[in-house]
């Protein structure tokens, strides 16, 4: 059985996995994305005061 005989297949794997690791990730980082969020300002939070009475 042809399938079971791993010298031709490790290579490929291994061929695989150093193309997956060295070549798509740069490929990834070099992209650049068009609707990037910009950062706004945060308005800071000032409570009102409890009005209501107690009773």
């Amino acid at each position: 059985m042809p399938q079971l005989n791993p010298a031709p297949w490790l290579l490929v794997l291994l061929f695989s996995w150093l193309v997956f690791l060295t070549m798509i990730p740069t490929k990834i980082m070099q992209h650049h994305f068009m609707g990037d969020p910009a950062p706004q300002v945060a308005k800071k939070y000032t409570p009102t005061s409890w009005t209501w009475p107690w009773h």
